[in-house]
């Protein structure tokens, strides 16, 4: 195993001993459903966290690169964000045909003579099949499922055969909310929980596993935050600026930031941390623990903006998926212990009425 294939196999690990990640813990009820989730400064910092491990250890000597792979990962998140999108409607594409297709048999039923059009017609859906930036982004990242089809019909066949299907083409209700709330419904259980299609990701990328949870509360909150008024040339990402506010520039620039002044401070980190550590060899300190400090020691400090609070919780937060239960308590213990004593020397300045707490 060559260097880079070696650490990028230890980052995954590192992942996968995620509280949310493992495939042996993985609960979509906790994560799919968790609607005020989307892809945010928690899943930023965790991807610098990635990134910083991926350098410590493979002794990389240039920033710029190492900020160049952090960046393709990021994107890699929004490429598979777009891969799921586009086969959720390869799967209509795939019913559409189908349904057609049934009317042609030699002794068709009733039923398949006159079908209902009701899902083919869902108007969440028609709204993205004709949206521009879509289209777009697709043929950007050259997505096509023409050589999945079997993966495509198996989807099919469970949806055509379930009874939620049943349950909404028999309703008897026509509105947008309906389409909408189905739409999340066929996602979430056909789709978001689907091995095959989760293992099609794992094959193609490395982190596509890592991430696939991420990209499809992307996707649901993307459904979720639809909306009668929305138009073929609007964007799927300006969505989210109806939620919330969000600054795609601010967090590019959070995230290099980030990870650039950790590893400039490296050095003077681990003088506040050996300082606060005597009884501890920093060495024998695991390389994930050291990480998340030092990051929290750069928001802390170089972050005039982001409140005390916010950085303590997301950094003890992001500790419990990452650390064991004994190495949680250490952070926590160092972290409190900086920042009071970086408090009282004046190194954490921040701007703002209530950033102090």
């Amino acid at each position: 195993m060559n260097a880079k294939i070696k650490i990028l196999f230890e980052i995954k690990i590192l992942f996968l001993n995620s509280v949310d990640l493992q495939p042996q813990t993985r609960n979509f009820n906790l994560v799919l459903f968790h609607t005020s989730v989307m892809l945010g400064r928690r899943h930023y910092r965790i991807k610098v966290l990635q990134a910083l491990y991926a350098y410590f250890q493979g002794g990389e000597a240039r920033i710029e690169v190492a900020e160049k792979n952090l960046l393709i990962s990021l994107d890699k998140v929004y490429e598979l964000y777009y891969l799921q999108l586009s086969f959720l409607l390869e799967v209509i594409h795939f019913y559409r045909f189908r349904m057609e297709e049934s009317k042609t048999k030699f002794y068709p039923t009733p039923e398949e003579v006159n079908p209902s059009y009701k899902l083919s017609e869902n108007r969440v859906l028609m709204q993205l099949q004709q949206n521009r930036d879509l289209a777009a982004q697709t043929g950007k990242y050259k997505i096509s499922w023409t050589e999945e089809q079997d993966m495509v019909r198996k989807i099919y066949q469970k949806l055509k055969a379930s009874k939620d299907l049943a349950d909404y083409l028999n309703s008897g209700l026509n509105t947008y909310r309906e389409d909408q709330e189905f739409l999340e419904k066929l996602f979430r259980k056909f789709i978001a929980k689907s091995a095959d299609l989760q293992y099609y990701f794992e094959e193609r990328s490395i982190y596509w596993d890592d991430d696939f949870e991420v990209a499809a509360i992307f996707v649901l909150k993307t459904i979720k935050l639809m909306s009668e008024d929305f138009r073929e040339g609007d964007s799927l990402t300006a969505l989210f600026n109806r939620d919330q506010e969000d600054n795609p520039e601010e967090d590019r620039k959070f995230i290099l930031d980030l990870f650039r002044k950790t590893i400039i401070n490296s050095e003077e980190s681990d003088k506040l941390i050996d300082d606060r550590t005597r009884n501890w060899e920093l060495d024998r300190i695991a390389l994930t623990d050291i990480l998340l400090i030092k990051m929290a020691l750069t928001e802390l400090t170089a972050f005039s903006q982001i409140p005390v609070k916010v950085t303590m919780n997301e950094y003890i937060e992001i500790s419990k998926q990452f650390s064991s239960q004994k190495s949680k308590l250490f952070i926590n213990g160092i972290l409190d212990k900086l920042v009071l004593d970086l408090t009282a020397e004046k190194k954490i300045r921040k701007t703002g009425r209530g950033l102090m707490t």
